[in-house]
């Protein structure tokens, strides 16, 4: 076995600390139980309501970016490590996670991926998207402007704007007109 155990360390206790924020627009509303973590690389714009027991996850590097009048359901799981940016007008359903890193998979089996090298990639929502109720949102992918995403899907690579996409993988169903 020749591989470096990686220590572990803390990203602080989350605890909701507004003034800290990077940007922190007017009427933002954080219900109770919102984690926040690196604050200083968190931008919230302008009338943004954040549900109960949600996490914003920002990062050391990158920023995590929620765009003007955006709503985001309870249970929420914002990732913010590879950079996230989250544009106007847009609603999530509760139980949303966006994910922007992942481990390497490994060439010599012997190395658990959970210490191999970690690769992030920024994910984007454009403005004017809907964001189904437990989607789950890989690293790297963009979500087309006023695009729908059904309730459950996966989404795995970039969605073209005005499109309404569900499933596991997620594919586009049709174009919206």
């Amino acid at each position: 076995m020749s591989y470096e155990i990686r220590k572990f360390r803390s990203h602080g206790d989350g605890c909701l600390e507004p003034d800290k924020i990077k940007k922190l627009g007017k009427g933002v509303i954080f219900e109770k139980g919102v984690w926040i973590f690196h604050p200083e690389n968190i931008e919230i714009g302008d009338n943004v309501y954040v549900g109960h027991n949600t996490f914003l996850k920002g990062y050391y590097k990158n920023t995590l970016v929620i765009g003007n009048n955006t709503w985001i359901g309870q249970n929420c799981f914002l990732h913010g490590g590879g950079g996230l940016k989250i544009g106007n007008n847009v609603g999530m359903g509760p139980c949303v996670k966006i994910l922007t890193h992942v481990h390497r998979e490994p060439k010599d089996l012997s190395i658990p991926v959970l210490f191999c090298e970690q690769e992030y990639k920024q994910v984007i929502i454009e403005d004017d998207c809907d964001i189904g109720i437990g989607t789950v949102v890989l690293p790297g992918v963009i979500i087309g402007r006023g695009s729908l995403v059904g309730a459950g899907a996966v989404v795995t690579r970039n969605i073209p704007p005005y499109s309404v996409i569900a499933g596991v993988p997620a594919k586009v169903i049709r174009k919206r007109k």
